[in-house]
């Protein structure tokens, strides 16, 4: 495969896995408020959830595969899974090792979240909120579209698309510590029977 295959490759992967983790961020959130989106159940939102993760997760695989092989830029494996060593763009490059070792991380515990436990895993699938923010720096920094007319709409819509939707989220967790300490009382135990 020319070098010149590759870096397309990488820079399709690249805005593909954007648009994928956005997507997979707002489903994430909806799960979380619980919200069904138009004609699937509301297990069919988590279904969904899980599908596009793991998409989102084969690109991003042939993404760094494709920055590994491609020779016209020295990035190595250990490059690309120890952040900040590369001795190529060590800031955006070791952003985007960040961001990959913590969707690791999330996808290692949801595959383990039997074993684990709920709350484990829920504290731990936090870390996704953090990963998307990083991997999005990371592509501004390095990526070579950065600047590009598309380039640029594409990322101020998931960006657009991840604050609303977080905007939501937290307006949604406001309104719920606003219940009265009776209200509270009574969910805990019904949780609790």
């Amino acid at each position: 495969m020319s070098s010149e295959i590759l870096w397309y490759a990488n820079r399709a992967t690249g805005a593909v896995c954007l648009v994928l983790f956005t997507v997979v961020v707002l489903l994430g959130i909806a799960v979380r408020l619980r919200t069904r989106l138009p004609g699937l159940p509301r297990f069919g939102t988590v279904a969904l959830h899980r599908s596009l993760s793991l998409s989102a997760t084969a690109f991003l695989a042939v993404h760094i595969a494709m920055a590994v092989i491609d020779g016209y830029v020295d990035i190595t494996v250990l490059d690309a899974v120890v952040p900040f060593v590369s001795a190529y763009e060590p800031l955006w490059l070791g952003l985007g090792t960040v961001a990959l070792d913590l969707m690791l991380a999330v996808l290692v515990t949801s595959l383990l979240r039997e074993r684990i436990g709920h709350r484990t895993w829920r504290a731990l699938h936090r870390l996704a909120y953090a990963s998307w923010p990083v991997a999005l720096i990371h592509g501004i920094g390095i990526g070579t579209d950065t600047g590009t007319d598309w380039m640029t709409w594409l990322t101020v819509a998931c960006v657009a698309a991840v604050v609303a939707a977080f905007g939501i989220r937290l307006a949604h967790s406001a309104r719920a510590s606003r219940r009265t300490p009776a209200a509270l009382l009574r969910t805990a135990e019904g949780a609790r029977s």
